[in-house]
Order: structure tokens, then C-alpha cells, then sequence
């Protein structure tokens, strides 16, 4: 495929992740406001796991096809991504507030599962079958929580009334969920395979390949979604959906490759883990100082992942 037919692919891809994003989370956001659970909720698992479909095919077709330094890289840059420019992007538009819960919660969570890969990856350099099936099973553990947390939030009514909110029928938010995952999915299927071919024919490694072109591909629904949520003013539903799919990421798609064949690590995948750990310690010190994230601090993030990029392209 020549170039040309491939910068339409790109745009088409760009295109359809832009529009499925949108309708996901207008429908979405209606779904949590119908049945009174909190958006946060609903962005760490529904729009999480929908916006992260691009991560999990590109990283279980490299597992299925052995090519499993792609599904790694592919991994872990996606999450330095979504935390460093989803959440630097979002800051721009308007500040993220982040609750409490989510510091003494979710936020650890997410850091102490990288912790948990870097674990596996230190002690063994790889994350065989039974890796995959503990982070699968920690993933099923994760999913409960946040039933447990949706129920919770119901009973006591944290949700303001339904009726202050305007909702989408159920039929045409099913329609848009549906729609817009399909259209994110395949959207971030033609960015990937058109941005990796055009990245190969300019000679660069699987492993660099899977750090920044796969690994923005796949990052543009949860870069898309949060951004068209933040301007919503649906900030919950923004920071909600990059730490749920950063545990997603970890938790499920790797613990999925994992389990097909095992996955080999490289110490240039051990050093991107404890550099996402980091970031996220950042991240979380941020939010911790007045329970939001503000313009400077997203301008920061920004310059931190410019830094980030500078570096595996010179290593």
C-alpha cells in the first residue's frame, strides 16, 4: 500500500474514533445518569473497557502471533500516554476535580498493579500463563469493587436527581454505546495499521513502534473520549476512563496475552514501567494538593511526556 492510501486510512481511522467517542460517551453518560450511578463508575468500566478494545486486539493478536515485545510496549506506553497527554490534554479545557475516593482508592490501585508488572518482570522476565491468570483474576476482583462501589453510591444517593439531568431514551443510548464502540474500535484499527506501516518503512524497532505510534493509536479513544467528556463537563467520566483503562490495560489485556503465551520483558520494558510509576506518583501528588488537576500541572504532565518521547527515541 502506498503512502497516500495510507494517510487516508489514517484519516479515516481518525475520523471514526472522533464521532464513535462522542456518541459513546453522550450515551453513556445518559446510562449513568438513568440508573443513578456515579459517572466516575461508569467511566472506569464501560467507557474504560470500550475505549481500550484497540489496546487488547493489537495485544492479543501480537500474542497469538508471538510478537510479544509489541504487546508489552504496546501496554505500557499506551498507559504513560493516557495518564501524561489524556490527562495533560484534558487539563487545558478545564480543571479535572478528583474525589477522594478516587485518591484513596482507584489512584493506588492503579499504581500498585504496575508495581505488581514490574514485579513479575524483575523476578522472571516474563509473565507466563499463571502471571496472566493472577492478573485476570485481581481484574475480576477490580470489576466486583466497582459494582460494589455502584450499588453503594445508589443507596446513599450521591447522584443528584434524575430529573434535574436531560437523558436519551434507552433505545438511542444503546445505539450510541454500541455504535460508537464499534466505530472506535475499527477507528483505532485503521490508525494503527496505517501509522505502524507507514513508522516500519522509516525503519524503526517493534519495541519503539510499540511505545509511541501503536501505543498513541491505541491511546486516541481514551485521549478522544476523555477530552469530548472534559468539554462535556463530564470531569469524572474524563479521569474515570484514563485510570480505568490504564487497569484495564495491565490487568486485563495483558493478563489475557499472557495467558495465550507468555510474555517476554526486555530492561527497556522494566525501565518504561518504573518511569509509568513514577509518572503516576506524580499524577497523584498533583491531584492530592487542592483535589483537582489545573492548567500548570496538565502543562507539566505534557512537558514530562515530551521529555519521555525525546528519551526512547534516542535510546
Amino acid at each position: 500500500m502506498n503512502l497516500v492510501l495510507l494517510a487516508a486510512e489514517l484519516v479515516a481511522g481518525f475520523i471514526l474514533l472522533i464521532k464513535g467517542a462522542d456518541f459513546f460517551v453522550e450515551g453513556s453518560s445518559s446510562v449513568a445518569k438513568m440508573l443513578r450511578i456515579p459517572s466516575l463508575i461508569i467511566g472506569m468500566t464501560i467507557v474504560a473497557m470500550g475505549t481500550s478494545l484497540p489496546e487488547c486486539a493489537v495485544s492479543v493478536t501480537a500474542s497469538l502471533a508471538q510478537q510479544n515485545e509489541l504487546a508489552i510496549a504496546n501496554v505500557v506506553g499506551s498507559n504513560i500516554f493516557n495518564l501524561m497527554v489524556v490527562c495533560g490534554v484534558c487539563c487545558l479545557f478545564c480543571p479535572l476535580a478528583v474525589k477522594k475516593s478516587t485518591l484513596l482508592k482507584e489512584f493506588p490501585f492503579s499504581v500498585a498493579i504496575a508495581l505488581l508488572l514490574m514485579g513479575f518482570g524483575i523476578t522472571s522476565m516474563v509473565v507466563g500463563h499463571l502471571e496472566g491468570v493472577i492478573l485476570l483474576i485481581v481484574f475480576g476482583g477490580f470489576i466486583l469493587w466497582m459494582i460494589f462501589s455502584a450499588l453503594k453510591a445508589r443507596k446513599q444517593g450521591e447522584e443528584v436527581a434524575e430529573e434535574e439531568y436531560e437523558t436519551l431514551p434507552v433505545w438511542k443510548c444503546l445505539i450510541f454505546i454500541i455504535g460508537g464502540m464499534i466505530a472506535i474500535k475499527f477507528g483505532g484499527d485503521f490508525v494503527v495499521d496505517s501509522a505502524s506501516q507507514i513508522a516500519e518503512r522509516f525503519g524503526m524497532s517493534a519495541n519503539l513502534v510499540g511505545l509511541t505510534i501503536v501505543a498513541f493509536g491505541t491511546s486516541l479513544p481514551e485521549l478522544v473520549t476523555s477530552i469530548v467528556a472534559a468539554r462535556k463537563k463530564e470531569v469524572d467520566m474524563a479521569l474515570g476512563n484514563v485510570i480505568g483503562s490504564n487497569i484495564f490495560n495491565i490487568l486485563f489485556v495483558l493478563g489475557i496475552a499472557a495467558a495465550i503465551s507468555p510474555v517476554a520483558f526486555t530492561m527497556e520494558n522494566i525501565i518504561d514501567i518504573v518511569i509509568l510509576a513514577l509518572m503516576s506518583v506524580l499524577v497523584w501528588i498533583f491531584a492530592w494538593s487542592k483535589n483537582k488537576l489545573v492548567l500548570w500541572e496538565g502543562v507539566v504532565m505534557l512537558l514530562c511526556y515530551g521529555g519521555y518521547f525525546g528519551y526512547i527515541c534516542m535510546r
